[in-house]
């Protein structure tokens, strides 16, 4: 399956040298005028939300199209501005103790294409290593800017899956056999082989199987968490412990796991449904 992508890293990186220069708040507003040009010319993201949100069965407006796309801004430009000043963001939890103790302990965190995922990982709530999986499009391009920032957190690690399959899937189980923290997304397949499509808002979409599959053979808990964005660098993150069954064949518990997960992910979208960055149409692959 093909990455979609939206931006480029040398935009990205004009926004971050801004942000030095002139402060959150210039950034902030400075997202409005660059929402509004996506808002007129990407009538491609247009038309994959009309889709995702006719599908929710919920309203599709110019309002509703403009805040989506100002919203993935915000979270955007959150990303590299967490990794330069992880202290000027906060972060509420629903249960910050238990989430803790389930990342300490190592787990396959499981995450998806919505809200501030990756500004989080900026700001791991564990002392644990964070192994994020990883294959985007900008990936080189992220890569030099993050690099680039002086306030590294070497707590974060990259597993590249453009390395190929087998390369990263070998960091992956030396990873969690070292009781470390595998972070992947449920929501995207790039490898086929993983694609297995479940019922979604009443109709079939793919999801990958591959961080299940794994967490199966390693007998590692899975921990899905999400990262709605709530107000200016302020993120409220909600997580659940998913328990695989291990007494059951592999196929049986992988799918009973993926079906939990998805409907986990239909709530949060009922609740945040603004948040949503898969833009193309995700029933229609």
């Amino acid at each position: 399956m093909e990455t979609k992508q939206r931006g480029s890293a040398w935009s990205i990186k004009l926004v971050f040298n801004l942000y030095k220069i002139f402060g959150y708040n210039f950034i902030y507003y400075l997202m409005y005028p660059v929402t509004f040009f996506y808002f007129i010319f990407a009538s491609n993201v247009r038309k994959s939300l009309k889709i995702y949100y006719k599908q929710l069965d919920l309203p599709f407006n110019n309002y509703i199209y403009f805040t989506h796309l100002r919203l993935f801004a915000n979270c955007m430009v959150d990303r590299f501005i967490s990794k330069f000043s992880p202290a000027s963001y906060n972060f509420e939890y629903d249960n910050k103790e238990e989430f803790a103790k389930t990342l300490d302990e190592g787990t396959v965190l499981l995450s998806s294409h919505h809200g501030g995922w990756a500004t989080a990982a900026n700001v791991p709530l564990t002392q644990n290593t964070v192994n994020i999986v990883m294959q985007e499009a900008l990936l080189d391009g992220i890569k030099s800017i993050e690099n680039s920032i002086e306030k590294q957190n070497f707590q974060v690690n990259i597993i590249d899956l453009n390395e190929g399959g087998i390369a990263s899937s070998i960091k992956i189980a030396h990873a969690l056999m070292d009781d470390q923290v595998v972070a992947m997304m449920a929501d995207r397949a790039n490898d086929k082989k993983y694609h297995k499509k479940l019922d979604f808002f009443n109709k079939e979409a793919g999801f990958n199987k591959n961080p299940f599959q794994i967490a199966y053979k390693l007998k590692k808990s899975i921990l899905v968490f999400f990262v709605a964005y709530t107000n200016k660098q302020t993120y409220k993150i909600k997580h659940l412990k998913i328990e695989l069954d291990y007494s059951v064949k592999e196929d049986l518990a992988v799918d009973t796991a993926m079906k939990e997960y998805v409907n986990i992910l239909e709530k949060i979208l009922k609740e945040y449904p603004d948040q949503w960055f898969n833009f193309y149409n995700f029933w229609g692959e």
